[in-house]
């Protein structure tokens, strides 16, 4: 229906609805251990039905303005996405995340997508404050959250098991006036 451009190297950030049921599979499955290494996010969806489930979860957030699911495309295929995991327009906060398969990994896609995502809540919903949550272990994530500005508020301490194992989860947000000022000081810089 609608995409947006993230580049000249044929990225798109477009909505990722139910109906990519079987494209969404194909993807997880082409990336299931990749992206498994440090979260579980599309563990669940194994067949069809499970994705399409995983999908019209998101669809029934955005429907309630509590979080939304975002495709990331290259050159026409499914490689990953970034999403709003939660949403709080009354509060003004929202909490951010990402996932990729191979093929969508070491191209700053995440991060071109997630500038898109963060300007639209700043300037259209108004929100004040963006989350980052990851792993400690996750560094291509915490270098996502450094290459958006963010700063990390802190560590919370073998936070939970993943995999056998108690995972440290840092904190890293943005606040809308920081995010202004560094998009105004790339803008000036560019000219």
């Amino acid at each position: 229906m609608y995409a947006i451009s993230l580049g000249d190297d044929g990225a798109e950030l477009r909505p990722l609805e139910p109906w990519h049921a079987e494209e969404f599979l194909a993807h997880l499955d082409r990336g299931r251990e990749f992206i498994g290494q440090h979260i579980p996010f599309g563990a669940k969806a194994t067949d069809v039905d499970s994705a399409r489930e995983l999908l019209q979860s998101y669809a029934d957030k955005r429907a309630a303005d509590t979080g939304s699911l975002h495709g990331l495309w290259l050159e026409g295929k499914l490689v990953g996405g970034v999403l709003f995991l939660h949403f709080d327009a009354e509060r003004g906060t929202c909490e951010v995340g990402c996932w990729l398969e191979p093929a969508g990994a070491g191209r700053g896609l995440v991060t071109r997508a997630m500038r898109v995502l963060i300007d639209w809540a700043v300037d259209v919903r108004g929100i004040h404050r963006v989350e980052w949550q990851a792993s400690s272990a996750n560094e291509p994530s915490i270098n996502v959250a450094r290459r958006l500005g963010m700063a990390r508020d802190g560590v919370l301490r073998q936070s939970y098991p993943y995999r056998g194992v108690r995972q440290d989860l840092e904190v890293w947000s943005v606040l809308a006036p920081e995010w202004r000022e560094a998009r105004a000081r790339a803008a000036h810089n560019d000219h």
